[in-house]
Order: structure tokens, then sequence, then C-alpha cells
């Protein structure tokens, strides 16, 4: 039976894999992706990799659960920051965040990302969703003129959601037709339009 690393080198090796994964799918795709390939490039045996693992799937799991992690420890220290943000301001900040993310070491947590989909199935991102929901209710708390947005809830995930998988897209396009810069800039845009005018239509615009 697979086991859960308890000691500092055990822990490592853990780690080892799981960016391993990151970095085979990155090259290899999915299907092509094999526990050898995985522990190769981790520079263990794939026995050793079965300790942790008991096939690549789990790997993939573990992934999802370090990419969850590291979204969250990414945007939990900026929500002091962010809730006093313009709306155009807080969209700019955690699209360009994110970006920098999904660009690091070469790309790997982007083409991950991209292959959502296959994902979809072990997709816990529940704790994604709380701290963006936490976000959201801190930023309305230092702009109480939003809680007249009786579907602020359903705004705020249709947002998050389409901003997530519109910056995906674009960094995925071989030749955008539109700078990165240009793209936040049109989200905000579309955000604060969309805010102002419930605003207006609820009878709460200043």
């Amino acid at each position: 039976m697979p086991r859960k690393p308890q000691q500092p080198r055990a822990q490592a090796t853990f780690n080892a894999i799981v960016e391993a994964g990151f970095i085979s799918l990155a090259g290899n795709g999915v299907e092509n992706t094999t526990t050898r390939h995985i522990a190769d490039i981790a520079g263990v045996s794939v026995g050793s990799l079965y300790e942790y693992f008991a096939n690549k799937e789990e790997v993939f799991d573990a992934m999802h659960e370090h990419m969850v992690r590291e979204v969250v420890g990414m945007v939990r220290p900026l929500i002091p920051t962010l809730v006093r943000m313009d709306i155009r301001e807080l969209v700019a900040e955690l699209l360009y965040r994110f970006r920098d993310l999904l660009e690091r070491d070469d790309g790997r947590y982007l083409r991950y990302m991209s292959y959502a989909a296959y994902f979809a199935p072990r997709d816990q991102i529940e704790p994604i969703n709380r701290l963006l929901m936490d976000l959201l209710m801190k930023y309305v708390m230092h702009h109480p003129q939003l809680v007249r947005l009786t579907n602020l809830p359903a705004m705020g995930f249709i947002m998050i959601n389409g901003g997530v998988f519109t910056v995906i897209r674009y960094l995925t396009e071989p030749n955008p037709t539109v700078t990165f810069d240009d793209l936040v800039r049109g989200l905000g845009d579309m955000v604060a339009h969309f805010v102002d005018g419930e605003l207006q239509r609820v009878g709460g615009a200043d």
C-alpha cells in the first residue's frame, strides 16, 4: 500500500515526484506520461514512486492538490491589499499574479491547467472557492454599496472563472491578437461596467 511521507527525506522524495509529474505532463501530455517517465525525471526508481503512489492518477491528484495550495498561497496574503483597491485594479492584480504563477518554472503549471478537462472528475477546488468567496465578502465590506447587488455570488463566480479560463486560453495561444495588458484592461473594464450597470439598475449608484 502507498504510504504518506513522514520524515523529511520521504517528504523530499514525495515532492520531487510531484514536481516531476508537472514536468512530464508538460513534455509528454496526459496519455504519454507514465510512472516510469515521472520516476526518471524525479531521479528515483519506479519502486520508490510506488511507495507513495499506486499509479500515475494518484500523482496527478497530488499535483492538483499542490496547484490548489499554490493558488491559495498566492492570493491569501494579497487579500488585505486587494479589498482596498478599485475593481479594475483588483482584477488587474489578480490576473497578473495568476499569469506569473502559470508561467513559472517554464510554464509547467500552465500546461497542467490546459489539461483541466482531463482532471475535472478529480477536481477538488473547494479551498480556492472558499478563499475567493472570502475575498469577495471582504471586498463588499470595504465597498458597502455593493451590498445592493442581489446576485453578487453568481456574478463573482462567473467573473472569477471567466477571467481564469480567458487567461489560460490567452497564454496557450501561439499568436494572440492582443497584448496581455490589453486583455487585462478589457476584463477590468467589463467587470467595472457590469457592476456599475447593476448598481444603476437597482438604484444604488452614487
